[in-house]
């Protein structure tokens, strides 16, 4: 094992392999009594988002150990298209931070734009379920 820290690059190149995008359409069993897409789904989704990106990162088992600042600009109405898009962060010694954002659209005209965003922290683990450096050399 070598003393020195991943480089920038490294960390930049697993970085932008990382993001993750996911489409979805909501559905009308995903709404709440306003017909708009319930809160909970769509801090579900965006965990998973967020978990995939991640693990796309690191490649060793994670857990969410934090939601931090989401935040609700819109409703999202039922029979619309949203893309979720998670993009790496902040990058810790055992821990990633992961940005989320939900675009929502119209299915039937091209305007696409932001609705919800918010934070997801995660926590690599080893065999022992105890926190491990995310990278090699960290």
């Amino acid at each position: 094992m070598s003393n020195t820290a991943p480089s920038e690059a490294l960390i930049a190149k697993r970085t932008a392999h990382a993001v993750t995008r996911v489409t979805k359409t909501v559905f009308p069993g995903r709404t709440n009594h306003h017909n708009t897409l319930f809160g909970g789904e769509a801090l579900a989704w965006m965990d998973e988002a967020a978990f995939i990106a991640a693990t796309r990162f690191c490649r060793k088992p994670l857990v969410t150990v934090c939601s931090d600042r989401v935040d609700f600009k819109e409703s999202i109405p039922a029979g619309t298209i949203i893309e979720l898009v998670a993009r790496i962060e902040q990058v810790g010694r055992t821990s990633i931070k992961v940005h989320v954002d939900i675009f929502v659209e119209n299915m039937y005209n091209d305007d696409q734009h932001k609705a919800i965003s918010g934070n997801f922290t995660f926590v690599a683990l080893d065999a022992d379920r105890k926190p491990t450096p995310v990278l090699a050399d960290f």
